[in-house]
Formats: structure tokens, sequence, C-alpha cells
């Protein structure tokens, strides 16, 4: 991840937490709510931000990639 996706992951969890706080909210159906709209102030600052830079803000830096499985053969 670079600086820009690590405070936006921070920026999406501060939100939802803070949401949650101040709603009260108990219980999965509120709680899903809260983090739905956490998550869509983090994606409006980052659709600000390309914007405003003309470049994407997602990038494919420290990605890891899963081994690849090897397959059991029955005999």
């Amino acid at each position: 991840m670079n600086d820009i996706e690590l405070i936006l992951t921070m920026l999406a969890e501060a939100t939802t937490t803070k949401l949650q706080r101040d709603r009260d909210s108990q219980g999965m159906i509120p709680l899903k709510t809260d983090a739905r709209d956490g998550g869509a102030v983090a994606g409006r600052t980052r659709k600000d931000i390309e914007t405003q830079t003309g470049k994407p803000v997602i990038s494919g830096e420290n990605f890891k990639q899963l081994p690849a499985r090897r397959t059991k053969r029955l005999r």
C-alpha cells in the first residue's frame, strides 16, 4: 500500500467507528450500515483525490500473490 491508500483505509475505519459511537449502533444491520457509510466517505475522498491529481490512487504495491496450489492426485 502506498501512503494515500493507507490513509484512506484509516479514514474509513475512523469514520465507521465515529458513526457507530454517535449513532449508538447495536446489532448486525445497523453496524453494517455504519461500515458502508464509513467506506462511502473514504470512497468519495479517493475519487476527489483522483480528480485533482489525474492519477489513480490504487496501486499494486505490496500485492501478495497466493502460492500456486498443488493438486493432489488420487491413486
